[in-house]
C-alpha cells in the first residue's frame, strides 16, 4: 500500500502555470508536443475570466500542506436535445505517470461526478485516443463506461472555421 497522499481542488488563478505544464505533459504523452499553443494569457483569460471551461487538480499532500499538482481534468458543459438537460464533456484528464495506479484518476472521476450530479447533468461525454488501450480498459472495465462506435468525432480549426463564413445567409 502506497503512502502518497493528494486531495482534489479547483484550479485557481495561481494554477496556471501548473496548468500548463500539465497540458504539455498530456500533450507529449499523446505524441502531440508540439501542438500546445496554449499560453498562460490564454489560459488565464478563458478558465478565469471568461470562464468557457472549468478546471480540477489532484495535488499532492493534503490541503493544510499541499505539494504540487499531479492530474488534471479539464471540463466544460454541454446541452443535450435528447435528454433535455446539460451535459458534462471532459476535454482531458492526465495524471503525472509516476502517480498513476493510486487512485487519481479514479478520484477525478468521483469529483466529475459530483459535480455532473450537482449540475443535473443527463450524461458525461469524453475521447479517447484509439490507441490508448491502458484508458480504454480502465473507462470499459472498472467505470463501466460505453464505447460510441457508431459516432465519429469531426474538428474544424483555423482556417476552416474561417471558411465557414462562406455559408453565413447575406453575407455572399
Amino acid at each position: 500500500m502506497s503512502d502518497f497522499t493528494f486531495h482534489i481542488r479547483p484550479a485557481v488563478l495561481d494554477d496556471v502555470d501548473a496548468i500548463l505544464q500539465l497540458i504539455i505533459a498530456l500533450a507529449t504523452y499523446e505524441k502531440e508536443p508540439d501542438a500546445v499553443v496554449a499560453t498562460p494569457e490564454l489560459l488565464r483569460r478563458n478558465l478565469f475570466e471568461a470562464p468557457y471551461a472549468h478546471t480540477l487538480l489532484a495535488v499532492s499532500g493534503t490541503p493544510d500542506s499541499p505539494g504540487k499538482p499531479v492530474a488534471i481534468a479539464l471540463y466544460f458543459f454541454n446541452y443535450s436535445t435528447w435528454t433535455g438537460k446539460p451535459g458534462l464533456f471532459l476535454e482531458d484528464l492526465f495524471v503525472i505517470p509516476e502517480f498513476r495506479g493510486q487512485g487519481v484518476g479514479k478520484a477525478l472521476f468521483g469529483e466529475l461526478g459530483l459535480v455532473a450530479q450537482e449540475k443535473d447533468c443527463g450524461r458525461m461525454d469524453w475521447s479517447v485516443l484509439k490507441w490508448n488501450q491502458p484508458s480504454i480498459d480502465f473507462y470499459e472495465k472498472t467505470m463501466g463506461a460505453t464505447a460510441m462506435s457508431e459516432w465519429m468525432g469531426m474538428r474544424l480549426e483555423g482556417e476552416g472555421i474561417k471558411n465557414l463564413n462562406k455559408f453565413v445567409v447575406g453575407k455572399n
